[in-house]
């Protein structure tokens, strides 16, 4: 196909046809604001911060929906340009409760940082602000419509990489307003609490339930002994709260912050996702070996879950019955862990850091009380254990490297992977492939499952037998997945991730999340399994010692009580 040749701020740009204005003016490195625009899944040209003069237009155009055509000429900064972005986020700010120093997302908005950059100094118009109550129903997730600013972007996630459509725009004209159908509750909805609407608000509009406080007051209270543990993908993304790149591995210094903020122990959840291996593996085997209730579907992600129980709940006995890591710990640390120190569990508070979301609604599911309590009391977002160790004057660049305290602290390289999309799959082929064979592997690297690509499909052969597995990240995916084993296609074992890229790309990460910065955690994930001196499930000492001291062996009696669920159908509405 022929390129097109077209002129921007005077310099020459060479473009395919069919690229915007945006586009080709990002190839010639220069800079267009946008506010409602995310890259192949909001594109509508809403906001009108982009705008652009077009010589021989009588009118601005939107730079990030016009397609450019031979010999256009466009000026981006021009003084009716720059006019015209001002008074479009001038007009924005009226109708915007402003807030900005109490604001979640205070320094870290786009709003903000669009205003800043315009030079606007200050606001002559006074809108009439929707003042409605913040949605503060779900125990994940706050909608707060009086700092929305109508982009769409959360709209055009939910709708377009979820294929949930949970939010929608109601009403018209000035009374537009993103909420639920006929403006219900979050909690009434089918919403699965996955948090990439918070991850594309631009503003501080949709935000994570925070529990900061309730867990500062559990670490202040002489009588309770509090215990944390971090979920895999968070090693690799804390770090990016305090300036370090995406996917550094910043493990060590984690711990000792945690220590520093005043939690009695440090354990990791990789503990636990090994932990999950050793039962999701044996119960893939058993189920492999009789022919039953296959396709077995891994359990690790809630949102995926909450996804299944409203829009699939005929595929709920496919489910595999293992609790999710966050969970399985929480119930070991209230019983075994309790019992070996003696600390009793009444008194014991867990708290989760977490790249999720979903993870405070799972948390809070009444299946959840295995060990007697609530087996987690409190889920922290990656974001929000940033605002702790902000809040405490910790200087996170200069603290030392620490260790996570024994015995739910010890993990493998197969739990790293559990952060990324692919990496429960990898984990459970490591495991199932040397229990059914008794072989050691031949490698310990499944490439077949690795990588962004929305679906991955693999065939492994395991003593001889084909094992057909497939991955899938994103729910938009999952839906996909789903139906083509309901038009026969089979599989043995599916991983499904709720978030884009799995828990690297979770609704509680930090802000910006977006593809080049899922691709560097990932790579950060296994990095970080490969250091490790052990990277199997099943020769996790500690882990050997949990089953030979208290749960007995894999699907055990107790194991079951302990570590495995149910689910329940929930309906579309």
């Amino acid at each position: 196909m022929n390129k097109m040749t077209l002129t921007i701020d005077n310099l020459q740009v060479e473009v395919e046809p069919g690229t915007t204005i945006l586009k080709a003016a990002q190839k010639a490195g220069i800079h267009i604001p946008t506010l409602c625009y995310l890259e192949g899944i909001n594109e509508i040209g809403a906001c009108r911060v982009c705008v652009v003069e077009v010589e021989g237009a009588r009118n601005l155009a939107a730079a990030c929906v016009t397609p450019v055509t031979p010999g256009m000429v466009v000026r981006t900064n021009t003084p009716r340009v720059r006019a015209a972005r001002r008074l479009n986020v001038e007009l924005l700010l009226s109708n915007h409760k402003m807030e900005c120093p109490t604001c979640v997302r205070n320094l870290n908005c786009e709003l903000q940082a669009l205003a800043q950059s315009l030079g606007l100094r200050q606001v002559r118009f006074n809108g009439l602000v929707n003042y409605q109550a913040p949605d503060t129903s779900t125990p994940a997730l706050v909608r707060d419509p009086a700092k929305c600013v109508l982009c769409r972007r959360c709209v055009a996630v939910c709708e377009k990489v979820q294929g949930v459509k949970a939010i929608a725009p109601l009403e018209r004209g000035f009374d537009t307003i993103v909420a639920p159908a006929f403006q219900d509750k979050l909690m009434d909805v089918a919403c699965v609490e996955c948090g990439q609407c918070t991850l594309v608000c631009p503003v501080g509009a949709l935000y994570e339930r925070d529990y900061t406080s309730e867990v500062w007051a559990a670490l202040a209270d002489p009588e309770k002994f509090v215990v944390v543990q971090t979920a895999p993908a968070t090693r690799v993304s804390l770090g990016q709260e305090f300036g370090y790149p995406p996917g550094a591995i910043n493990t060590g210094k984690m711990v000792a912050a945690l220590r520093r903020l005043g939690f009695d122990r440090v354990f990791d959840t990789n503990f636990a996702a090994d932990l999950t291996i050793m039962e999701e593996g044996s119960e893939f085997i058993e189920r492999f070996k009789k022919g039953e209730r296959l396709p077995l579907l891994t359990s690790c992600s809630p949102g995926w879950i909450k996804f299944v129980e409203h829009f699939y709940p005929e595929f709920l006995p496919h489910l595999s019955t293992c609790k999710s890591p966050q969970q399985m710990f929480g119930a070991v640390a209230k019983t075994y862990y309790a019992q070996k120190v003696g600390i009793d569990p009444a008194k014991m508070v867990v708290v989760s850091i977490m790249p999720c979301t979903a993870k405070k609604f799972e948390c809070q599911r009444p299946e959840m009380r295995a060990s007697g309590y609530q087996d987690v009391d409190y889920v922290l977002t990656t974001r929000e254990l940033a605002r702790m160790i902000r809040e405490a004057g910790i200087d996170f660049e200069s603290l030392p490297e620490e260790q996570y305290d024994d015995p739910l602290g010890e993990s493998t390289g197969a739990a790293v992977l559990f952060g990324a999309t692919g990496g429960v799959m990898e984990a459970a082929l490591r495991t199932a492939y040397e229990l059914i064979t008794g072989k050691e592997l031949p490698r310990l690297e499944f490439h077949e499952v690795r990588g962004l690509k929305g679906i991955k499909e693999a065939t492994l052969e395991i003593d001889g037998t084909p094992v057909r597995v497939a991955v899938a990240h994103g729910l938009g995916n999952a839906r996909k997945i789903l139906e083509r084993v309901k038009g026969g296609e089979e599989y043995h074992f599916v991983e499904i991730m709720c978030c884009p890229g799995g828990c690297i790309g979770g609704g509680g990460q930090p802000i910006p999340t977006n593809e080049e910065i899922r691709a560097q955690r990932m790579a950060g994930i296994y990095t970080a399994d490969e250091r490790m001196s052990i990277r199997k499930s099943h020769e996790n000492p500690s882990i050997q010692a949990l089953y030979r001291e208290f749960l007995g062996h894999p699907l055990s009696e107790k194991s079951h009580h302990l570590l495995h669920t149910h689910y329940t159908p929930r309906g579309k509405y």
